[in-house]
């Protein structure tokens, strides 16, 4: 076990940040820690349990004579990951105007837009078609129909028969948590005019059962849509019980994912690690 952190009377600005939406409870919850000095790995694992949203994410303040960059980092409950959407949406929500990034998946810029509507600069992750779906991912689907099977950097991208396929489906949750992927990501195109194409997304090896909205998946999605609707500019619907909505924009290697958020809580953490505390006198 663990030893825990020290209660020393510092005090860490949090947020809680609902996520490509407008709408308070809806879309996907981030905590955005706020840190002037950099924080130990262990503390900001114990955090992201603690918090127990999809993604933590702590952002440091920029070094002294930088170009204004910021390191950011994302915790699932269990793990830290590469790179994370919709918690990098919520952080530039908090900031506001332009952020550069420092990160795991390279340097990723946020803008704030006068409308309200947050664009994140991120990596294009094209996909490799599969041949056909295996045993072991039918099972964990439940079964439904498969119509193609790629696979992103991290993820499986499952494209299914219909928008009701993809509300509809139970995967088996341990079967998906055994895949060789992060994830899986279960899309189709849309059925309801002005959105294009509609997914759930699953991460139950790193402590997320179902993501409620993923921007890390759109980096895939868009990869995949982009090339079978023949437009660079997507607009997609996540499908999980809170919703969200997320537009998209490909552009060589880069996507530009844009989405709004609002801010449901700001408070301050008052368990700071001992190392933390030191390096503030």
């Amino acid at each position: 076990m663990s030893p825990p952190v020290h209660l020393d009377g510092m005090t860490v600005p949090i947020h809680v940040v609902d996520a490509f939406t407008d709408t308070p409870f809806r879309g996907n919850p981030a905590a955005v820690v706020v840190l002037d000095r950099p924080a130990d790995d262990r503390w900001m694992q114990q955090v992201a349990a603690e918090m127990r949203h999809s993604e933590t994410a702590f952002v440091s303040m920029p070094e002294r004579d930088s170009d204004g960059t910021r390191t950011l980092r994302w915790f699932t409950p269990t793990a830290e990951v590469d790179l994370c959407g919709h918690a990098t949406l919520a952080t530039g929500h908090i900031l506001g105007g332009s952020q550069r990034f420092a990160t795991r998946s390279g340097i990723l810029v946020t803008t704030a837009g006068p409308d309200g509507w947050i664009t994140m600069d991120f990596p294009l992750d094209r996909v490799t078609t599969l041949e056909g779906a295996d045993a072991g991912l039918v099972s964990a689907l439940g079964g439904v129909p498969v119509v193609a099977v790629t696979r992103g950097a991290s993820d499986l991208l499952v494209e299914v028969n219909s928008a009701d396929d993809v509300a509809t489906i139970i995967p088996d949750i341990d079967a998906v948590s055994a895949l060789k992927a992060r994830g899986v990501i279960i899309t189709a195109r849309a059925d309801v005019p002005g959105i294009d194409f509609v997914s759930r997304c699953f991460y139950p090896a790193v402590g997320i059962p179902e993501d409620p909205v993923t921007g890390s998946a759109h980096c895939t999605l868009a990869a995949w849509w982009s090339a079978q609707l023949g437009r660079s500019a997507l607009v997609a619907s996540q499908l999980s019980s809170r919703g969200g909505t997320v537009k998209m924009r490909v552009s060589g290697d880069r996507v530009l994912l844009s989405g709004q958020a609002v801010t449901v809580l700001t408070g301050e953490l008052v368990a700071a690690p001992a190392h933390y505390a030191a390096s503030r006198r």
